[in-house]
């Protein structure tokens, strides 16, 4: 995959479809790399007419490390949120929009379609409102406002995503194996043979736990966005699965309540992940937003 410079580190990326049709950025969530954008999904949303890029964030996959920062006491965090103080991160989300932001001007691009996943639509979200020169339209998957009033995930489920990662390889794959059946869509067959494989190649591609302690911090210092997130004014879709078991699907409904004008599509039986049975609804909702935000932008 290529890199390029910006925003002062270096970011690893890739790109599908025509360089001339409008651009599309996928934006990844906590600790997830590039590849967590399956390649097949990419193509597929490449054929609607979008020039598909995604990429590694810092701290993740092959894209800078923050190693010389440390790791984050993540329980001390969590608790001056909950006391309301301010929370030391390593850096913000700001700075990671500020990344994907330079990775467009890197390559080019004036503007974008902007489209996050769970951190990612964190991410994609602050794009909207921190940069909105460089966005076409919003698109916000199981993602959310950082509301303290919305109910929370599932104990178990959030307790699984925050064990520590084993080592060793196959503790490593069992273990995400593990995370991956507690966050899975309960309205679709749970694909073992594709989780594995993907998260054998994530261990293989960059094995890096500390970056998503960092990450994670990052989100817990962003706070509420809903003041900002009602500035928003671009064409916004919010995308959701109803059975969400991490972020539930009102953090998707407050999402959807606070950016003006915003589209809510909520998934039956999709959680907190993609399963392949929700990817065409996905894609013909995506394609179908982007055609009409590039009417509004004209």
């Amino acid at each position: 995959m290529p890199h390029v410079k910006a925003n002062g580190i270096q970011i690893e990326y890739d790109a599908f479809g025509d360089s001339s049709f409008p651009a599309l950025l996928l934006i990844a969530g906590n600790g997830a790399q590039t590849i967590f954008w399956d390649a097949e999904f990419c193509e597929s949303l490449a054929k609607t007419g979008l020039y598909v890029i995604r990429f590694d964030n810092r701290d993740a996959g092959l894209s800078t490390k923050f190693g010389k920062a440390g790791i984050p006491d993540f329980m001390a965090a969590v608790r001056s949120a909950m006391a309301g103080k301010p929370v030391e991160s390593p850096y913000s989300l700001d700075d990671m929009a500020d990344d994907a932001v330079g990775l467009l001007t890197a390559l080019g691009l004036e503007k974008a379609h902007i489209c996050g996943a769970s951190m990612g639509g964190m991410i994609a979200q602050i794009i909207a409102y921190r940069h909105p020169k460089h966005v076409l339209s919003l698109i916000s998957i199981m993602s959310t406002t950082g509301n303290p009033a919305l109910p929370q995930g599932k104990p178990e489920t959030i307790a699984a995503v925050l064990a520590p990662a084993p080592e060793e390889r196959e503790a490593y794959v069992e273990h995400n194996l593990n995370v991956w059946r507690k966050i899975w869509s309960p309205g679709f067959p749970f694909e073992e043979e594709r989780a594995r494989t993907f998260i054998e190649n994530s261990y293989d591609r960059s094995y890096y736990p500390q970056g998503a302690i960092r990450q994670n911090i990052a989100i817990i210092a962003c706070g509420d966005r809903r003041p900002l997130l009602s500035t928003v004014q671009v064409p916004t879709l919010v995308i959701h699965g109803a059975d969400d078991p991490l972020i539930p699907v009102e953090g998707g409904k407050d999402t959807a309540r606070v950016v003006p004008g915003a589209s809510l599509l909520i998934i039956n039986g999709m959680g907190h992940d993609m399963p392949k049975g929700v990817w065409t609804e996905m894609i013909n909702a995506i394609s179908k937003h982007a055609v009409q935000a590039h009417g509004q932008n004209k």
